[in-house]
C-alpha cells in the first residue's frame, strides 16, 4: 500500500527531519535547534473498555506513550475523535474529559481537535512534545550487551477481550485499566536519567513485535526469558481459554519467521508474547553497568520495572 508512496518525500531534503523517513519508529522528531527538537505522533482507537471515562483516559495514555518512548516531554495535544450520532451525548462528554485529565495529569494541554460522524467509537490524540537533540531514544539505540526492561506487564489485550466478552471477573478489569491509564511518564523520565538510547512502547504489535522492530533497526539479536517477563493476573486464565484479540493471531503469523522458541511451549503461552497490548509499557535496552541504579531509582520513585531479557549479537529473537 505504500510502497507507491516511497518516493514522494526524499530523506536528503529535509536534514532537520531527525526520526520519520527512514526507519520507522514511535514518532517523528524534528530538530528546531542545537538544544530543542519537536516530537509528533498522532493515535486512536476504538473502545477497549465500556466505561467511557476510562477509555478517554487509555487512549489519551497511549497516544502519549510515543512521545515518551522517544524520550520527550509532551505539552501540547488535540483530540481526533469519531462518534455515531446516536450515542449518548453524556458518554461523548466522558470520554473527552477522561481523555482531557490524563492529559493534564502528564502536564499536556488540550487545544482542540476534530471530530466526525462515524458508526463506532474512536478517541485519540495529536501529541507534540519537546526533546533535547542528543537525548532521542529510538528503536535502532540497542546494542549488544544492553539489558533489555519492561515497565509494565502484558496480558492487557486478552483481558480486554474477555470483556468484550463478558468472561472478565472486575477485579482483572480494575487491574488493567489501572495499568492501561497509567502513563509513561516516569519510565521515560528514568531512561532519559540514566542515557538510555535504544527504546519503544509495547502497543498492538505485541512484546515480540515491537521488539523485533527494535532489533531489526539496531541490527541485533534479543534473549527473552520467559519466566521473568510479568502478566496481569487474569491474563493465563483468559489465555487458556483461548480469549485473545484477532491481532494476536495477525502478530504470530507476521513475526513467527524471526521468533525461535527454545522450548515448545503450549500454543496459548506462545500467543500471550503476541498479545496486543493497549497503552503497554516502555520496552528500555539499558546499559548493563546503569541497570541496578537505575531499579533501584525506580523503586525510590515507585516505578514497576522488570528485567526481561538482553541484547545478543545476531539477528533473531529468542524465547528462553
Amino acid at each position: 500500500m505504500l510502497r507507491p508512496l516511497e518516493n514522494i518525500f526524499d530523506e536528503s531534503e529535509y536534514p532537520d527531519l531527525l526520526v520519520g523517513l527512514g526507519d520507522p519508529d514511535d514518532a517523528a522528531v524534528w530538530r528546531i535547534d542545537d538544544k530543542r527538537a519537536l516530537v509528533v505522533t498522532t493515535d486512536f482507537f476504538t473502545p477497549v473498555v465500556d466505561t467511557p471515562y476510562e477509555y478517554g483516559a487509555i487512549a489519551a495514555a497511549n497516544s502519549l506513550s510515543d512521545i515518551y518512548a522517544m524520550g520527550a516531554a509532551p505539552f501540547l495535544a488535540l483530540n481526533v475523535a469519531a462518534f455515531p450520532p446516536d450515542l449518548p451525548a453524556g458518554f461523548l462528554s466522558e470520554i473527552l474529559r477522561g481523555g482531557a485529565e490524563k492529559a493534564r495529569q502528564a502536564g499536556v494541554v488540550v487545544v482542540g481537535g476534530h471530530t466526525i460522524q462515524d458508526k463506532e467509537p474512536k478517541y485519540g490524540l495529536i501529541a507534540l512534545g519537546f526533546v533535547h537533540p542528543e537525548q532521542v531514544m529510538t528503536k535502532g539505540g540497542a546494542r549488544p550487551g544492553d539489558i533489555l526492561v519492561l515497565s509494565k506487564p502484558l496480558g492487557f489485550g486478552a483481558t480486554t477481550t474477555a470483556i468484550k466478552q463478558a468472561k472478565a471477573v472486575q477485579e482483572d478489569i480494575d487491574e488493567v485499566i489501572t495499568w492501561m491509564t497509567r502513563l509513561n511518564k516516569n519510565a521515560a523520565a528514568l531512561a532519559v536519567e540514566f542515557a538510555v538510547r535504544g527504546a519503544t512502547d509495547i502497543t498492538g504489535f505485541s512484546l515480540l513485535g515491537h521488539a523485533w522492530e527494535m532489533a531489526s533497526a539496531s541490527g541485533v539479536g534479543m534473549r527473552f526469558e520467559q519466566q521473568k517477563i510479568p502478566f496481569t493476573s487474569g491474563a493465563w486464565r483468559y489465555a487458556q481459554q483461548y480469549i485473545f484479540p484477532g491481532g494476536a493471531s495477525d502478530n504470530r503469523l507476521y513475526y513467527s519467521p524471526h521468533i525461535t522458541f527454545e522450548r515448545k511451549l503450549e500454543e496459548y503461552e506462545e500467543m500471550l508474547l503476541f498479545d496486543p497490548q493497549t497503552s503497554g509499557g516502555l520496552l528500555l535496552s539499558v546499559a548493563p553497568d546503569k541497570v541496578e541504579s537505575m531499579s533501584s531509582r525506580a523503586r525510590q520513585i515507585g516505578q514497576s520495572l522488570w528485567v526481561v531479557g538482553e541484547v545478543v549479537e545476531g539477528n533473531t529473537i529468542v524465547v528462553i
